[in-house]
């Protein structure tokens, strides 16, 4: 007579109905209890980072029988409306902005959305200056900026090692995604914190500086005491869910003056005796923030 075991445990990956499962008893590959799927009608049941609890027999497929409350979700599209595709990864602690010196080029703006994404979700947002061995004087100063507001920034270079033990050391004990374009390192610099993992790595292409997508399905991976999320290549993460009075307090250089406007629902825009608008006009707020800001706040994603 076979034996039942009760484990719990957190889903590294989730393809075609099936998940891989870590628990303290080792990687169970599982399917959803059928009554879950009947008592909630959603896609995103159960996603990489999800705490469950299963149930598996002395050999064979395991079950997961409940699906813990999630802290996050990780999401291109607002919770509401994410497809499971959509959903990246859940339960986070932290996310990791992973850009890079020459190719692809460093776009500033998608730095400010993944840092509101992170300031919004409650995550702590570390940005990782990848291809260090291809620096310029022009975008270290860039990186210098968000180091002077308080982010950590990490200088990196996969192939050499430089920066490879501190970020080995920010992953342990936490769930940690990363986010960014193609081609900037990502998957690479996994594997110099892990060779084991082995991911597949592309090359940028030369006609578009845009990266070869590799990672083609949100795989969460154990590395050292912690846990990180190597995400599909995404050149955005969705912020529309977010409402426009909150927008302001996900720049963290904004808020000291929030509250100081003359006008209590103040998006400082166009109104008069507006506190940010006058930090701006002074050099307290930089003038490229203030407009990330303002392109956040009217939806323009350029």
């Amino acid at each position: 007579m076979s034996e039942e075991i009760h484990a719990e445990g957190i889903v590294l990956r989730a393809t075609a109905g099936f998940f891989e499962v870590d628990t303290d008893r080792g990687l169970w590959t599982c399917k959803l209890r059928g009554r879950l799927k009947k008592e909630k009608q959603r896609t995103d049941l159960c996603v990489v980072g999800d705490r469950v609890r299963v149930l598996r027999s002395d050999e064979g497929l395991g079950t997961i029988e409940e699906v813990l409350p999630r802290r996050q979700v990780l999401s291109r599209q607002h919770p509401a409306q994410a497809r499971r595709e959509d959903v990246l990864v859940a339960n986070l602690d932290q996310l990791f902005a992973v850009f890079a010196f020459g190719d692809p080029p460093l776009h500033p703006r998608m730095l400010d959305r993944f840092l509101v994404v992170a300031e919004h979700a409650g995550l702590d947002a570390v940005i990782v200056a990848n291809k260090l061995d291809r620096e310029s004087d022009a975008q270290r100063a860039i990186f210098e900026t968000y180091a002077k507001l308080g982010y950590p920034v990490l200088y990196t270079c996969a192939h050499r090692g430089d920066g490879i033990a501190s970020l080995r050391e920010r992953i342990d004990g936490h769930v940690s995604a990363f986010a960014g374009a193609s081609g900037v390192g990502k998957s690479s610099l996994l594997n110099a914190i892990d060779p084991d993992l082995a991911l597949k790595v592309g090359a940028t292409s030369d006609h578009t500086t845009k990266g070869r997508h590799t990672t083609r399905v949100a795989t969460l991976h154990r590395v050292g005491e912690g846990y990180v999320a190597d995400t599909p290549g995404i050149r955005e993460l969705g912020v529309w869910e977010l409402p426009d009075e909150q927008l302001d307090a996900c720049f963290v250089e904004m808020r000291p003056f929030l509250g100081g406007c003359g006008f209590r629902d103040c998006r400082h825009r166009s109104e008069p005796d507006c506190a940010i608008k006058r930090a701006v006009e002074e050099g307290v707020i930089s003038a490229e923030r203030y407009e990330s800001y303002r392109r956040l706040l009217e939806g323009d994603e350029r």
